[in-house]
């Protein structure tokens, strides 16, 4: 596997995003198609189209959920325990200065990056998308969703 880094740390689930998605789309499209090309079945059309819209929506926001919201109480666990191991210090204070973007964005900073980067962000606030490319030493992480 590549090494991990800013340009390349987006994932992507084939079935979903390549299959699924696509699919939904083509339906999408067709139910479109015949509500103007179809005037007889029109509103039997409409609410296809509404259907395989609503289908579609819900898969997307209740994979997304459900995984994203486990995922964060883990990113939020990682970076307690990592932050204890470096400094005996409990990381919860600091949580409360951090948004959850910035922390997530802050895991991928190896030990040796890490502390540096935590005050500096508390100090200039940093935006998670410059933390991320503050960094020099990207630590990869290959289990998100």
């Amino acid at each position: 596997m590549a090494s991990q880094r800013y340009s390349n740390h987006v994932r992507y689930y084939t079935p979903h995003h390549f299959i699924f998605y696509p699919a939904i789309l083509l339906l999408e499209t067709g139910a479109v198609y015949n509500i103007f090309h179809n005037p007889a079945l029109k509103l039997v059309w409409i609410f296809i189209a509404l259907l395989i819209l609503l289908i579609g929506w819900l898969s997307y926001m209740l994979r997304q959920h459900y995984a994203l919201t486990l995922q964060n109480r883990v990113v939020v666990q990682e970076m307690r325990y990592r932050y204890f191991v470096l400094t005996g210090k409990n990381f919860e204070p600091l949580e409360q200065q951090l948004s959850f973007s910035q922390i997530a964005a802050l895991r991928f900073a190896p030990d040796e990056e890490l502390l540096s980067l935590i005050e500096k962000t508390q100090q200039e606030g940093l935006r998670p998308r410059f933390i991320k490319q503050q960094i020099r030493n990207w630590r990869a992480d290959t289990a998100r969703v």
